[in-house]
């Protein structure tokens, strides 16, 4: 068969065909459950509201009673009797009391306390005449909340959400903002909660919250609970009763109180992380340029979350991703891809990826930014999971990119180090770089030099690799690699190299004209 018969065979299969958006540019997948991970302390999804001042005193609570000035020491028995007591002096130390436990650092008896039945009564006292009572009912409820999941669904099972809500229109500040962040750690326990809270109504009362007078200390309770309310995937929240935070995240965007902005980066990475649809309404508010500029922040909270927003947009559509591009994010990608931090390194080279999976207009703004050199080096020497990412660049790379720009990629050295990656112990990069290899030889042979991408593959160590893959435990890399060596590299005459062919390969250093050519 001749090599211009094989590449008509092969045309269907060719690059592009048939691969979808979500195939080209890869949405989270197996990469989310790696970066949940990394950034599990990048952001607390419970707080407790922890009083500094109640470690300095003794384990069990001291008080003044009221009908004498001496100091007694109140067990969880007398507690629970005093939040039931019809004086409220009594009713607000004893629940005061209570909430001091529970705002101890270290092992607050949260159990004890709820085995106790603090849970209930604490609820009730949400409607007591006294705001002082309120609050500290509130905030011990807070402070149980910030548990486990089962501490969170005493507080969700006694009603105390309907009354949280109500709260929220409190005159009394510091109780609107504790119920506020009694709902957000209620958001955060997980989808079914959080679901249980967008169906009351939450996001638009708390919404309703952000005036140009909030205080610093508030705003960032409102932003953090937000993000809570946009956070978990499986299932993802209702998109219609999250998108309405868009506006007020953009505005508040602009912010310099870094708590604030990182949670607001964190919620935008919680919306754009999905369909299309989703990333194009983050488009919309205008947000594009302010998350790119704050990839140049040295506030690490913020750069993780707002390249990881910057990274889910360019998984999108190509409109999509040349916001990313026009907004300056490849400019930014240098810095990044020579952190010394392996998780932006290896989100930032997610980012490229989605890129190099576009067009290949899109591909030269890579290769323009100078980014190859960059690439290569993380390719040779970075971290095994930066590698694969790494890897995926130049895969996808191959999937769009022009002759010339394929020769560009392999005179910056990249052959080597790619076909080193096929002795990798990860099965998924193996099948990452088969793909790219696959993909380069499907290039050669539609413009007639398969020879020559062949030759290249072997002086690169890669044939050899291919080999010792026929043996390979995983069916599809032994059957990926039979089929790469049988198409460039059997012993038939139209893919052998005859006596007298001239192989035009003499690769050059960089940024010359001569280099490997097609």
């Amino acid at each position: 068969m001749s090599q211009k018969v094989a590449a008509i065979d092969r045309k269907a299969s060719f690059k592009n065909a048939g691969k979808s958006f979500d195939e080209m540019r890869r949405k989270r997948c197996e990469m989310n459950v790696e970066l949940r991970k990394a950034h599990k302390d990048d952001q607390l999804f419970k707080r407790r509201n922890i009083d500094q001042l109640d470690e300095i005193e003794e384990e069990n609570v001291t008080v003044i009673e009221p009908t004498c000035m001496s100091p007694i020491k109140m067990t969880v028995p007398e507690m629970i009797e005093g939040m039931k007591s019809s004086n409220p002096k009594m009713r607000m130390i004893a629940t005061r009391s209570a909430r001091k436990m529970l705002s101890k650092e270290r092992h607050p008896p949260i159990d004890e306390l709820i085995e106790a039945g603090v849970v209930p009564i604490c609820v009730e006292l949400l409607d007591d005449e006294n705001p002082n009572t309120q609050f500290e009912a509130t905030w011990a409820l807070t402070n149980i909340a910030s548990g486990t999941s089962e501490q969170t669904m005493t507080v969700i099972n006694a009603n105390a959400i309907p009354k949280f809500l109500q709260l929220l229109s409190s005159p009394h500040l510091n109780l609107a903002e504790q119920a506020t962040w009694a709902l957000g750690n209620i958001a955060g326990d997980g989808a079914r909660a959080r679901d249980l809270l967008l169906g009351l109504g939450t996001m638009p009362q708390i919404l309703a919250l952000v005036q140009p007078n909030t205080p610093t200390t508030f705003l960032r309770n409102i932003v953090w609970a937000i993000s809570n309310l946009c956070r978990n995937k499986n299932p993802a929240p209702d998109f219609e009763k999250i998108k309405i935070c868009l506006p007020l995240l953009n505005q508040l965007i602009h912010t310099t109180d870094v708590e604030t902005l990182s949670d607001i980066c964190w919620a935008l990475s919680y919306i754009s992380d999905g369909h299309n649809d989703k990333i194009q309404a983050v488009v919309d508010t205008g947000v594009v340029p302010r998350l790119v500029e704050l990839l140049d922040s040295e506030e690490t909270t913020i750069l993780t979350a707002a390249l990881r927003t910057v990274g889910n947009i360019a998984t999108g559509n190509d409109h999509q991703t040349d916001c990313v591009i026009q907004a300056g994010g490849l400019q930014k990608m240098k810095k990044l891809l020579s952190s010394s931090r392996v998780n932006i390194v290896k989100e930032a080279a997610w980012t490229i990826s989605n890129i190099t999976a576009g067009n290949s207009r899109q591909i030269d703004h890579v290769i323009q930014e100078g980014l190859l050199p960059y690439i290569v080096n993380i390719l040779e020497n970075g971290d095994a999971k930066v590698q694969k990412e790494a890897a995926w660049i130049i895969t996808n790379f191959t999937t769009s990119a022009t002759k010339e720009q394929v020769s560009m990629l392999i005179n910056h050295g990249v052959m080597v180090p790619f076909c080193n990656l096929l002795s990798s112990f990860d099965v998924k990069t193996i099948q990452v770089v088969l793909e790219g290899l696959d993909n380069l030889l499907e290039i050669a042979l539609q413009v007639g030099e398969l020879n020559q991408m062949a030759l290249l593959v072997e002086e690169s160590g890669g044939l050899e690799k291919l080999e010792a893959l026929q043996h390979h435990e995983n069916e599809t890399v032994y059957q990926k690699c039979y089929k790469i060596i049988s198409m460039a590299f059997n012993d038939s005459a139209e893919n052998s190299i005859e006596n007298g062919d001239t192989i035009e390969f003499n690769p050059q250093p960089v940024n010359t004209v001569n280099g490997f050519n097609f």
